[in-house]
């Protein structure tokens, strides 16, 4: 049911921006100094793009789609330049958009000349009739409204082709001696190049609420898999009753437990916190069932939450006044 809107009074302190870079095992005996420098320079730099949106006075989708084309444009995250790799040696990227206060969404699929996927996820949901377009025909859609294509090649690097060969060199060995570990496409527990994908939830001055995510999906991955992140109400979910989320993990688990839909239900049907509700789907239910991520989820009051339940997941926030914080570890 869509709420009617009563006009809100403008207010700048509302103002929240919470963003994620992707879960998995990220260990501080596994990162050199230069790197850490290097992953919260780029958070930093997608906090305060936001955040200027929001100061400005932009709406809370102008702020997520803005936040989430820096970190699409990094190489050092799975989504955009730095996608990883499909088994056949391709970059196939997904991503969602949502507003909160029309419940109007949009998503692609399975794209890979598209530049910022982000951006034509919100064309699909702004001149289309459609929520969610894949493959050839959102590129189609996105080169009709303008978007900027790129030779696939330009999201190419190094570093994730050679995680490719890694992991196809591991599936062989793992289907020869370790049947019993899951198949080529079960990601194990704790294998960082499965996972990676970025997300931004906000809080305009208006006080609406916004979402959207971006993932180059899983190393290795066949067949055109999609995960969570493109799926409404699974990775990508906003409504101004409740709240905003973005997830990231292991997308298959992420679907299966509606992970967006269920912290919303949690909080309009038992009147949970945003952090109560958040926590019970992530660090209870998905534990359960064998579920490996995280989420970023915010209210309408600028109440937020960031909980995960891998080793660690790059995240940070930044609230009315400026003040800000990058983290990536548990600690």
């Amino acid at each position: 049911m869509i709420h009617a809107q009563t006009p809100v009074k403008p207010d700048k302190n509302k103002i929240t921006l919470v963003i994620h870079g992707g879960a998995g095992t990220i260990l501080r005996k596994n990162m050199t100094p230069e790197k850490e420098k290097a992953y919260k320079e780029v958070l930093n730099q997608a906090l305060q793009t936001g955040y200027k949106v929001l100061q400005n006075g932009g709406s809370s989708l102008d702020a997520v789609e803005a936040t989430i084309r820096v970190m699409e444009d990094s190489p050092l995250f799975n989504a955009g330049k730095g996608a990883v790799f499909t088994h056949e040696g391709k970059n196939e990227m997904d991503a969602a958009i949502m507003d909160g206060s029309t419940l109007k969404a949009g998503a692609i699929a399975g794209v890979s000349v598209i530049k910022n996927p982000v951006s034509t996820a919100r064309k699909v949901m702004e001149n289309s009739a459609h929520v969610m377009l894949i493959g050839r025909g959102a590129e189609e859609f996105a080169k009709e409204q303008g978007m900027e294509i790129v030779d696939p090649a330009y999201f190419y690097t190094e570093n994730r082709y050679q995680q490719l060969q890694r992991a196809i060199e591991e599936d062989k060995i793992q289907l020869d001696h370790s049947k019993d570990k899951g198949s080529l496409d079960e990601p194990q527990p704790g294998d960082e190049k499965k996972f990676g994908t970025v997300g931004a939830v906000a809080l305009d001055q208006y006080g609406n609420l916004a979402a959207a995510t971006s993932t180059g999906g899983m190393t290795n991955k066949r067949w055109n898999r999609v995960g969570d992140a493109p799926i409404i109400g699974a990775g990508t979910y906003a409504n101004n009753q409740t709240c905003a989320i973005s997830a990231t993990g292991h997308g298959e688990y992420f679907i299966r437990s509606v992970v967006g839909y269920d912290i919303s239900a949690l909080m309009e049907y038992k009147a949970l916190s945003v952090k109560n509700a958040a926590e019970e789907v992530v660090m209870k239910k998905l534990v359960q069932r064998g579920g490996e991520g995280g989420v970023i989820a915010l209210d309408r009051n600028g109440n937020f939450a960031m909980p995960f339940n891998s080793e660690g997941m790059y995240r940070g926030y930044i609230k009315a006044d400026g003040r800000s914080e990058v983290l990536i570890y548990k600690d």
